[in-house]
């Protein structure tokens, strides 16, 4: 019996110790984060007009399927894009990207080193068909994975956030964010969700600060949300409090505060909470897109997201936001129209002009 026992506790400890070198983990909450930047980038220069666009991607996968984790139960039959509708997805994005040529790309869920999307390098793809050079860049993986043992994967995965900049990076920086509540062994294999901080000098010194972010997808019946929301937050006081100019942008899988969360298709619904976590962002920062018109009348022309369920026909809700200070708007808007069938989020364009 206790040899038993003996060898059970090692089948344990093995494979806990398995577990760990497969997958990913930061060292710290604040990491370093490699810039890859041309040596003739320019400079931001004050007064200059800025365009913006983030965009959740989808890891390129289009419109055409319904993955396991797009309905409630787990049960969506797909598991991965076929490689002809990979490319014909990213043709699509690099057109609309082109027609918009932003100075900044914020971009979410972009794979490197996936099995589902062939190992390839997205973000790489992506600039290689990108009109209008974009000299810097910089990444983080926000899930990475050797191999993870779920029946609907079995193989590795890596999701990034990914930054691409006209103007010069001097520095990036990864901050880690609260990890959703579960098992221990679980939470090795899970998504590690953060921020990505770029720092873009000015020429006349000073900075602008950019921040690229995706929230939780599945905190319900946790405070997970709230955590990620006030450590966000935090961090963005800091910034204000030293009067520096930024701005974030990302897909934060939170209502605007005041929707009716029961107005979506039940699946959709059952994922938020009541009042909306994201009400701090509103109650302390500025929105591109102003909370009274999230909320109005008018409200379904800036959706930003038509999930993949086939029973949803039409986007039916906003959870992807730009947020700035120090900066002053001067138009901001979501590209449906120019977005349709190539992502389930379609992209938020804001132009800006940086302070004198």
């Amino acid at each position: 019996m206790g040899y038993l026992l003996a060898v059970l506790l090692a089948l344990i400890v093995l494979l806990i110790i398995t577990a760990w070198l497969l997958t990913f983990h930061p060292q710290t909450p604040v990491q370093e984060q490699a810039v890859v930047c041309t040596q003739d980038a320019p400079l931001l220069h004050p007064g200059q007009p800025l365009k913006v666009l983030s965009w959740n991607l989808q890891f390129m996968a289009g419109k055409e399927y319904v993955f396991f984790y797009d309905q409630l139960d787990g049960n969506g039959p797909d598991t991965r894009p076929s490689p002809a509708h990979i490319t014909s997805t990213f043709a699509a994005a690099a057109r609309l990207i082109n027609a918009q040529d932003p100075d900044i790309l914020l971009l979410q869920e972009l794979d490197e080193g996936a099995r589902r999307t062939d190992y390839q390098d997205q973000s790489a793809r992506l600039l290689a068909l990108l009109d209008k050079p974009y000299p810097c860049r910089a990444e983080t993986y926000y899930w990475k994975s050797a191999f993870v043992p779920h029946p609907k994967i079995m193989g590795a995965v890596g999701l990034k956030l990914v930054t691409f900049s006209k103007y010069h990076i001097d520095h990036a920086r990864r901050h880690a964010l609260p990890q959703a509540p579960d098992n221990p062994l679980y939470m090795l294999f899970n998504l590690k969700r953060a921020l990505l901080e770029c720092r873009l000098p000015l020429t006349t010194g000073g900075a602008l600060t950019l921040l690229n972010t995706h929230l939780e997808a599945f905190g319900q019946g946790t405070d997970i949300m709230e955590r990620q929301v006030q450590l966000t937050t935090a961090f963005l006081d800091r910034l204000q409090a030293q009067h520096l100019p930024w701005l974030i942008g990302g897909d934060f899988n939170l209502l605007p505060p005041g929707v009716d969360r029961n107005e979506l298709h039940p699946d959709g619904a059952g994922l938020y909470h009541d009042p909306s976590e994201i009400h701090p962002f509103f109650d302390k920062f500025h929105s591109v897109i102003p909370l009274d018109t999230l909320t109005g009348p008018q409200r379904h022309r800036y959706f930003t997201h038509h999930p993949n369920n086939p029973q949803v026909t039409a986007p039916e809700r906003t959870i992807d936001y730009i947020f700035y200070d120090g900066l002053s708007l001067q138009q901001a808007t979501v590209l449906q129209q120019e977005g349709t069938g190539i992502s389930d989020h379609f992209p938020i364009v804001a132009q800006f002009k940086l302070p004198e």
